[in-house]
C-alpha cells in the first residue's frame, strides 16, 4: 500500500517543480529578449547577429536551464502518471506565468485575464483532485 502513496507523492513533487521551472524559464527568456531590439532586418547576417547577441546573455542561459529542468521533470512524471492527468495538472504553470509577468516584468493584467486565471485555477483543482495513475492495463 505504501508504494502507490510514494508514487503519488513523487508525482506531486515533480508537478510542483514543473509549475515552477517552466514559468521561471519563460519569464527569464522574456526578460532577456525584451532587452534586445530584435533583428534589424530579416537577412541571414542580421538574424545571425541577433541570435549571437541573445545567446551571450546570461538571462537567456538561465531561462534555457530552467526550461531543461522543466523538460526533465515532465519526462519523468510522464513515466509515472497518466498523460491525461499530467498535462492538465501542469496547467497551473499558466497561472504562475501571469503572476510572474505581472509581478516581475511589470506587465499589466486586465480583469478579463484575471478571470481566465481564475477559471484555469478551478480546472487545475478539478484535475488535481483525481487519481494521477490509472489502474494498470494488460
Amino acid at each position: 500500500m505504501a508504494a502507490p502513496k510514494t508514487s503519488s507523492t513523487k508525482t506531486y513533487v515533480l508537478l510542483a517543480l514543473m509549475v515552477v521551472f517552466g514559468p521561471v524559464g519563460d519569464v527569464l527568456l522574456s526578460k532577456a529578449m525584451k532587452q534586445s531590439a530584435g533583428p534589424q532586418a530579416w537577412t541571414v547576417p542580421a538574424v545571425s547577429r541577433f541570435f549571437f547577441e541573445a545567446m551571450t546573455r546570461g538571462t537567456v542561459w538561465l531561462g534555457i536551464a530552467s526550461l531543461l529542468l522543466f523538460l526533465v521533470c515532465y519526462l519523468v512524471v510522464l513515466s509515472w502518471a497518466d498523460y491525461s492527468y499530467v498535462t492538465p495538472a501542469s496547467a497551473a504553470g499558466y497561472i504562475v506565468v501571469v503572476l510572474l509577468g505581472h509581478l516581475l516584468l511589470g506587465e499589466p493584467v486586465p480583469p478579463l485575464r484575471w478571470a481566465g486565471v481564475g477559471l484555469l485555477s478551478m480546472g487545475v483543482l478539478l484535475v488535481g483532485g483525481t487519481q494521477p495513475i490509472s489502474e494498470k492495463r494488460n
